[in-house]
């Protein structure tokens, strides 16, 4: 099975339907993987046709970039790499300009290249101007660094103003079928300005794939999630009703609730492209598969009606990451 292809609206860069969010072989959401396991969890998603990998100087931090520089290495031509900077624990929120150009070339260094495809804002940054952080951006375009840049967890107001400065190639924000507040700003703007979208957090977390209970336990020494509000045990079992929904449409897709939760979004648009977090050979397969279920209008009304029947519980994030989110 061949898989699809997406532009990432105007910016003339073609990815899989389906991208790989990295992030969690290195961190996030459990112990990170074994080197050699990682690895071959990356190679293995490009081999079954996966050809956008998206990693952050943040996370680890730096190991993650590393990993991602070693697996891609041998097919670095074939692929598109996407990495962010301004946003670590060591400077926090940081994008002035002399900042950016640090990160890039670190990023370039830890990557095994000598250019990245896609270098996005991780967060905006409330004491640089976006224009004085695109005109940056724009210089390493120039000098062939950079290919393309994004901007993450940011509002429509920011991305008209850095797009007035250099074309916007992709924005990366939360959303899926519980997470949908790009709808009412974020995702008009996207598509007024032919700019590509690029969900991040696809399967909610994890929640969506239906395999969280109210006695799952996480480890705050490892995993974000017992930090977030939407995963205290009281709000996962308010929530669980999300869950019946996709399984109750995965049986008449003969597919699987992570399926139809990434051909939901697929649906969307044609110019949104999901990273879910893969960080098992095993899943690889499951999410692939999404780019195959045809969700039919009437579906995808289905879809709305249920989901308006559901009162999720619980913030998306917890405050203090929030806080540093536009939309």
């Amino acid at each position: 099975m061949e898989m699809q292809k997406r532009k990432l609206g105007n910016s003339g860069l073609e990815v899989s339907a389906l991208g790989m969010g990295c992030m969690n072989l290195s961190f996030g959401t459990g112990k990170a993987v074994d080197t050699n396991e990682g690895i071959h969890v990356i190679r293995t998603a490009f081999e079954k046709g996966i050809t956008f990998f998206d990693t952050a100087e943040a996370y680890g931090p730096l190991t993650n970039e590393l990993l991602v520089g070693e697996a891609l290495k041998p097919i670095r031509k074939e692929v598109i790499i996407a990495t962010k900077f301004g946003m670590i624990s060591d400077t926090g929120i940081n994008s002035r300009p002399e900042h950016i150009r640090k990160v890039a070339e670190e990023s370039l260094k830890r990557l095994r290249t000598d250019y990245i495809d896609l270098f996005y804002q991780h967060r905006v940054d409330p004491t640089v101007p976006i224009e004085d952080v695109v005109g940056t951006l724009k210089d390493l375009i120039q000098e062939g660094k950079i290919r393309h840049y994004g901007l993450s967890e940011v509002g429509a107001e920011t991305i008209r103003r850095a797009h007035a400065i250099h074309p916007v190639a992709a924005v990366q924000n939360q959303y899926s079928i519980w997470t949908r507040e790009p709808e009412s700003l974020v995702l008009p703007v996207c598509e007024e300005l032919g700019i590509g979208f690029v969900p991040w957090g696809p399967l909610g977390t994890g929640f969506l794939a239906g395999n969280i209970t109210t006695d799952t336990k996480f480890d705050s020494a490892t995993d974000l999630r017992a930090i977030f509000p939407r995963f205290t045990p009281e709000a996962i079992k308010a929530n669980m009703p999300v869950v019946e929904m996709l399984r109750n449409m995965a049986s008449k897709k003969n597919a699987t609730p992570v399926q139809i939760a990434l051909a939901w979004l697929l649906a969307q648009k044609p110019w949104i492209v999901p990273i879910p977090g893969i960080d098992k050979v095993e899943y690889i397969e499951d999410n692939i598969k999404s780019t195959n279920v045809a969700l039919t209008p009437e579906d995808l009304l289905e879809i709305d009606r249920e989901m308006s029947k559901i009162n999720v519980q619980g913030a998306r994030l917890n405050e203090g990451l929030l806080s540093m989110s536009e939309d």
